[in-house]
């Protein structure tokens, strides 16, 4: 219900996929060039100018649309009981993000689950039986998912925290670029993990089996933590850009709202 909520508020603010091809509804208006088939020329677009202009229609195909988040043991951290923790926010984005889509027509699976994608309003049902089975999916439990085949052209949403080593996150995504794969990824973190505002005598504990670590004065490491930080958000940034995907931050102590509506809009491929 929340996901739903969500996506109506961004579907106000929003359009959806939009590409040139065989449909019956008018998209835009383009100058005419060498090779276009002169039964798509518009004469009175043509008309108002000097130059020929051909009628371009939507493309309406569905195409299908695979995603994936992280059910890995640091996902269910949150520095607040005010604040949902990141395996929230990350189900309530994909839930959110798949309504938006088969609210299109698109066809949605989750990856490693499903063999084949679906549409329609059963869609939310049989994507959130899985979601909210156990919390460690054993497949998943190093913070990525392991490659699957899926459909060539086809689209992969990830969200996830992605601390995971960049060379694994980078295999990864040439897997997948390597089949003409486009993908989005979404890293969902917690204001603590962004601001690191501890001081004094702190002692933090892993959700991965990690030992337990003892530090004094642990505001004299802030600079370096968030220089590693900035580091290694910086290195997913260029694994997206380097397999044409893209790439996007969020904090669970803001709107689920803007982040949705980013992504969805760099799935539409309006030419905006």
């Amino acid at each position: 219900m929340a996901a739903e909520r969500v996506a109506t508020t961004v579907s106000q603010g929003v359009h959806g996929r939009r590409r040139v091809g065989g449909g019956e509804t008018f998209w835009q208006f383009r100058q005419y060039q060498p090779g276009d088939p002169g039964n798509r020329i518009d004469w009175r677009q043509s008309a108002k100018s000097q130059r020929v202009f051909i009628r371009e229609t939507e493309w309406e195909a569905a195409q299908s649309v695979w995603l994936w988040r992280d059910p890995s043991g640091s996902m269910s951290y949150r520095s607040s009981s005010q604040l949902p923790t990141k395996l929230e926010r990350a189900t309530l984005l994909l839930l959110a993000a798949a309504s938006l889509l088969v609210r299109g027509g698109e066809y949605v699976g989750l990856l490693g689950r499903d063999r084949i994608p679906f549409t329609g309003r059963s869609a939310l049902e049989r994507l959130s039986e899985p979601l909210f089975g156990a919390k460690n999916d054993e497949n998943h439990a190093d913070g990525i998912p392991k490659p699957v085949q899926i459909p060539r052209y086809a689209r992969l949403v990830l969200i996830g925290d992605f601390l995971t080593p960049l060379e694994d996150i980078d295999r990864l995504v040439r897997s997948y670029g390597a089949d003409a794969i486009e993908g989005h990824m979404l890293q969902v973190l917690d204001p603590a993990e962004e601001q690191f505002p501890f001081t004094g005598r702190a002692e933090f504990h892993g959700y991965e089996s990690e030992p337990r670590l003892l530090l004094d004065r642990v505001q004299n490491i802030r600079g370096t933590y968030l220089e590693r930080l900035a580091a290694h958000r910086a290195g997913l940034k260029d694994i997206a850009r380097a397999s044409g995907w893209t790439f996007a931050s969020h904090c669970t102590d803001r709107g689920p709202e803007t982040p949705l509506m980013a992504l969805y809009e760099a799935l539409s491929d309006d030419p905006r």
